[in-house]
């Protein structure tokens, strides 16, 4: 266990200080606060009493932490915090992403077939729906989510990629694209439904 007693008796002396009660009497601290700081269990008072301590001595509370040599301490305890705290942010965005997306889900497994419906008739008035759903596909791109097939293209089948409407196909056959699919990054969300030509 760490002793500061030679450190305090030390500001002691500078102060013509004898006794503990005398520093005590000075600083307005307990005994056991005052045993506390011999010991170096700073991290067990309150701020206040520190501070206290430290005007009592008519010394700065960095100087104070000083004689502790505490301040690597308190940077290192700051830095760790700075780390958990950008860490439970990085978390809760990830939550909050995940809740929307299932908020979302519905709209997102039918919108790509109801805009390609839209665009292969643009004089249904449908079609002009189409760029008051921008701000949603920005959010989504923002968010690191693309869709994964075209509405309405034909492609291999990948069972692992696509999710067949009806019907069968072999891995590799051509099939028609019905609902896209879409991915977030390198994770898959939503397979694309397809069915076979």
């Amino acid at each position: 266990m760490p002793d500061y007693t030679p450190q305090i008796r030390e500001f002691m002396r500078s102060h013509n200080l004898k006794t503990f009660r005398e520093l005590r009497d000075r600083t307005g601290i307990s005994e056991k606060q005052l045993l506390k700081l011999r010991r170096g269990e700073l991290q067990q008072l309150r701020l206040e009493t520190l501070s206290q301590f430290a005007a009592g001595l008519e010394i700065s509370l960095a100087d104070l932490l000083a004689l502790f040599d505490l301040m690597p301490a308190i940077q290192k305890e700051y830095d760790r915090l700075q780390t958990q705290l950008s860490e439970q942010r990085d978390t809760l965005l990830q939550e909050f992403q995940q809740s929307s997306l299932q908020t979302l889900e519905p709209w997102l497994i039918q919108w790509s077939a109801a805009a390609y419906a839209a665009q292969q008739n643009p004089q249904a008035p449908a079609v002009k729906l189409l760029p008051l759903v921008r701000p949603i596909e920005q959010l989504l791109q923002q968010w690191g989510i693309e869709q994964t097939a075209i509405v309405g293209s034909e492609i291999s089948y990948d069972p692992q990629q696509h999710q067949l409407m009806g019907g069968t196909a072999a891995p590799g056959d051509l099939v028609r694209v019905r609902y896209a699919g879409y991915r977030q990054y390198d994770r898959l969300l939503y397979r694309a439904k397809v069915s076979p030509i």
